[in-house]
């Protein structure tokens, strides 16, 4: 049995993983990483068709923290992160037979149709409200009780889609939304907790914090190979079908068996990022109450397709970030994306790329349908909501299922985090990452792997 000693193991080569042993590399720890897979970067990956760029997993990010600048300058002469277009602010919501824009501003917010007069009204009344007390309120119902129904059903529930691919009635804004569930706690509302907020001083690196969206050229799948490539190919075990992980009694604290190989690897730490549902197998000596509490986590699961167009129908391809479709429209679909529309070169000439979004917490069933059932709800919605002639068919078109999605910040979150709280108590040098925990973003992902990675020791 060969033995390798390192300072850290890391366990999943999704972006948290690859983000936390770039950092630990960076400032001179040694670190072996560990996939299952055969390539790095989890969800994260493109795939390109005639000069179309699909994205299987995360489409854009935001430059919304310190540590997703730090990144790209660390990986500077390698990558670089490319903002979106002007158009990437247009976001549409579909209402009855079109899209609508979401209000930008004092007029629009007026004159939009998709909130009811009432709600207009009512939302000038919304500094006054009482603060709610339910620490487990869910986004929908904090949704109904300050801003109104129409603002659920046309703001905020497209809005979970888009993000979480969840329901609002299940989410609990303590863990999904913690930004807005502080503001009225806070400050008594969200109409006041804007206007009082304190804003930190600019430095040279956080004036680079713009909130802007942002991908990289040619997809994600770029990053995901510039990251590898920093960490080296030496430090990274792929395609291990089984890990075991457990407490050393020796100098070294922990050590992990890579099934079907040859090696065992000693460290002071470990970092899982994997999803819940994979910690079980991986750390055998763990409480078992606790463990299944993060164990049973649940996610989401979403279809991505997608769809190349050439020639004249381009045009009809809106100039926007994409449309969301609130989930009271009754439509077999999440939302649409047109991140030709936003990125440089995710089209051929004269061509235009999208993606359909299917599926999500309130209609699982949507990722076992037939590859047929799923190119007709797309060529349906070309046709029926973006004014694509009845016989179209696309020039390219690729399905991306996901079961297991996005995770899904729920009543359960916090016996959950009780749970990864009591875990790392009991067993210093184990840390518990990933999406189970700090947000579901690119940016959260990103935030996290370079904070564990500052806050290891050796």
């Amino acid at each position: 049995m060969r033995k390798t000693e390192v300072d850290v193991v890391v366990v999943g080569a999704g972006i948290t993983g690859l983000v936390t042993a770039f950092n630990l590399i960076q400032s001179g720890k040694k670190v072996v990483l560990i996939d299952k897979a055969d390539r790095t970067g989890g969800q994260m990956e493109t795939v390109t068709d005639q000069g179309f760029v699909f994205e299987t997993g995360p489409n854009t990010g935001v430059l919304n923290n310190v540590e997703v600048i730090r990144l790209f300058d660390r990986l500077k002469g390698q990558i670089e992160a490319e903002t979106a277009k002007k158009e990437s602010k247009i976001r549409l919501i579909w209402k009855g037979k079109s899209f609508h824009a979401l209000p930008d501003g004092l007029i629009s917010a007026v004159t939009t149709p998709l909130f009811s007069f009432t709600d207009k009204i009512r939302i000038c009344f919304e500094p006054w409200r009482a603060k709610g007390t339910d620490s487990m309120e869910s986004i929908a119902s904090l949704t109904r009780r300050r801003l109104g129904k129409s603002f659920l059903d046309y703001a905020v529930d497209p809005f979970i889609s888009g993000v979480y691919s969840g329901d609002p009635d299940r989410l609990v804004t303590r863990f999904a939304m913690r930004k807005l569930y502080n503001l009225e706690q806070n400050y008594g509302s969200f109409i006041k907790g804007a206007m009082k907020m304190p804003h930190p001083v600019k430095t040279a690196e956080t004036i680079k914090v713009t909130k802007e969206v942002f991908s990289v050229p040619g997809g994600f799948g770029e990053l995901s190979k510039s990251i590898t490539e920093a960490i080296s190919m030496d430090n990274i075990r792929l395609s291990v079908s089984s890990v075991s992980i457990e407490p050393s009694e020796g100098d070294y604290r922990w050590v992990t068996t890579l099934g079907y190989t040859d090696e065992e690897v000693f460290s002071n730490y470990v970092v899982t990022t994997v999803p819940g549902f994979a910690l079980p197998a991986i750390l055998p000596f763990a409480d078992e109450k606790a463990i299944e509490a993060i164990a049973a986590m649940m996610y989401a699961p979403v279809v991505q397709v997608g769809v190349g167009v050439i020639g004249k129908e381009a045009i009809r391809v809106p100039q926007s970030f994409g449309g969301l479709v609130p989930s009271c429209e009754g439509k077999d679909m999440l939302g649409i994306l047109f991140p030709s529309s936003c990125f440089e070169n995710r089209a051929p000439e004269g061509g235009a790329t999208l993606s359909f979004f299917l599926g999500g917490r309130k209609r699982p069933e949507i990722v076992d349908w037939t590859d047929e059932q799923i190119r007709q709800v797309v060529e349906e919605a070309l046709v029926s909501m973006l004014g694509f002639p009845g016989d179209y068919k696309p020039d390219a078109l690729h399905i991306f299922r996901h079961k297991r999605a996005i995770p899904q910040y729920e009543a359960d979150s916090e016996m959950r985090l009780s749970a990864i709280d009591f875990l790392q108590a009991n067993h210093p040098g184990l840390i518990l990452a990933g999406g189970i925990r700090d947000g579901i973003g690119l940016g959260d992902r990103i935030k996290q792997g370079a904070e564990i990675a500052e806050g290891i020791r050796v």
